[in-house]
């Protein structure tokens, strides 16, 4: 039997990248999923892979914009509707946001990286924890940032969002810890996912790619992390194995964090 089995876990940001990656492992150890993300057909894609990989996985798939809080708290209490719990929490969707320097950095664009990332995982992280507190148990992992523990060049509104996140995951595993509710976020790193591509794309055009050595070359193992390998640390982190680690924020970034 898997860590996940009778487990319900649901995950936001599902349609791609490390939401889709983390929905593979658990599915792989036998977790039910409700899978949320904003693109119905990425949803479908990732149901998909999951199938594929797991045939039997039980999947609800829930088209939701996180930056609404009403469409947050529909996730939330469609979930509890179908399945009667939520034993783990992946509080993942988020956005980059455009490259620039602060002074350049227009008021709506930073609202909006700020709505996404730091507003939508507040309102998950709001509903989620009344169901959990109810229940007395439950695990959430925040998608945080290298972004959120140091400084990251032409990203303001990212970097912000992403401290902020860190913040609020300190706060509300001090918070809920009593009520059997581990609260914790990773920081990643150089991972090659599509909005990693997008970012780099951004830059450096048609020689993105070019622009990603050089992306990688601050990292000490000097190359992308995969989504793969962050699926295996949230499918750890949102099981029942890692119950007393709360309020803690883990890097996985080849060492980026600590580099001088």
């Amino acid at each position: 039997m898997g860590r996940f089995e009778s487990k319900v876990v649901l995950i936001t940001g599902a349609g791609s990248g490390l939401g889709r990656a983390a929905a593979l492992q658990v599915a792989k150890e036998g977790a039910a999923l409700s899978l949320v993300d904003i693109n119905a057909g990425a949803l479908e894609d990732t149901k998909e892979e999951v199938l594929a990989a797991a045939p039997e996985t039980d999947i609800l798939l829930l088209e939701a914009n996180v930056a609404d809080e009403s469409a947050v708290e529909r996730y939330v209490s469609e979930t509890v509707g179908k399945f009667g719990k939520i034993d783990s929490f992946f509080n993942n969707a988020g956005i980059e946001g455009k490259q620039n320097l602060t002074e350049d950095f227009t008021v709506d664009e930073f609202n909006k990286v700020v709505t996404i990332n730091l507003n939508g995982v507040f309102y998950g992280m709001k509903h989620v924890l009344k169901v959990m507190k109810n229940q007395g148990f439950g695990s959430i992992v925040n998608t945080a940032s290298v972004g959120g523990i140091r400084g990251v060049g032409n990203q303001s509104g990212y970097a912000a969002s992403k401290h902020g996140v860190v913040g609020l995951t300190r706060n509300s595993g001090v918070e809920y810890g009593q009520f059997g509710v581990s609260v914790k976020a990773i920081a990643p790193g150089a991972i090659m996912t599509p909005m990693v591509e997008g970012s780099l794309r951004q830059i450096g055009g048609d020689n993105w790619q070019e622009v990603g050595k050089e992306f990688v070359s601050v990292n000490p193992m000097k190359r992308f992390g995969k989504p793969e390998e962050v699926g295996y640390l949230v499918a750890f982190l949102l099981s029942t194995q890692a119950d007393f680690i709360n309020a803690a924020v883990v890097p996985i970034d080849g060492g980026q964090s600590y580099k001088y």
